[in-house]
């Protein structure tokens, strides 16, 4: 009975970003160090990304306002509304729907450079110079995706709350000290660090899933298209699995 090729492709492309994710954190911290490329790297996936995902956020809590608005009115709650919305956002929708964003514009260009990269033999070339390609090309951009997805899912929250003030004074009238105490005063500290711990996971996957789909491209330019959508879908399936992994785990301590 031969296998199924979709299956076997699978568990080949688990243990290889499982095998990039093991090589980047034994190998961080020993020289060289591509500093600049760091750098070069956070200013792209983060920087460049914040247009993106500032008015993602701030559709999303304006819809999630004037949505939830009705139904609040027929239950004599529209007081709460800003509560509400509050602790949706910062504990759930803000962080996966970020992610999902981020996924879908960084790991897809992750993806198609480094494919773009090994078609062009531009990898086979650093080697040949004497410059380590992982280290350079994986661990910098790994950790770029890992340190600037939390900071953009900071300001994609408080863009959203804003959004959802400017939702409540659409049909009603609030001031926006009244709105951001009563979200201040709903929320606890317990909110914020699992939302803030996962987003360092998703960023993480997002960077290693990338990276590995572009690194192992198969030669030619269909494989940069390959590599660019697998990316993208592996990427935000890995998304939903964290976060799911990371619920259970916040039930259990007792955070939810």
């Amino acid at each position: 009975m031969t296998s199924n090729p979709s299956i076997k492709k699978t568990i080949d492309d688990i243990g290889g970003c499982a095998d990039f994710l093991w090589r980047t954190l034994t190998t961080w911290f020993f020289p060289p160090f591509e500093f600049r490329e760091f750098l070069k790297q956070c200013y792209y996936v983060g920087y460049r990304s914040l247009p993106l995902i500032g008015l993602t956020g701030f559709i999303m809590g304006l819809v999630i306002t004037m949505q939830l608005r009705p139904a609040m009115i027929d239950y004599g709650a529209e007081a709460q509304i800003p509560a509400i919305v509050g602790i949706a956002i910062i504990r759930e929708i803000g962080p996966v729907i970020t992610a999902l964003i981020f996924a879908g514009k960084i790991a897809s260009s992750i993806g198609a450079e480094l494919a773009s990269m090994k078609v062009t033999e531009q990898i086979d070339a650093m080697e040949v110079s004497g410059t380590n390609p992982f280290k350079y090309l994986i661990i910098t951009r790994i950790f770029a995706t890992t340190l600037m997805l939390p900071m953009l899912v900071l300001l994609s929250d408080a863009i959203s709350l804003y959004g959802s003030f400017l939702g409540v004074n659409i049909s009603g009238h609030i001031s926006f000290t009244l709105f951001t105490n009563q979200v201040v005063d709903a929320l606890t500290f317990s909110d914020f660090v699992p939302a803030i711990v996962k987003s360092y996971f998703f960023g993480m996957a997002v960077g290693v899933v990338g990276c590995y789909m572009g690194y192992s491209s198969a030669k030619g330019t269909e494989g940069v298209g390959i590599s660019a959508n697998s990316a993208v879908v592996t990427s935000s399936i890995i998304i939903f699995i964290l976060d799911l992994i990371a619920v259970q785990i916040t039930a259990l301590l007792g955070y939810n």
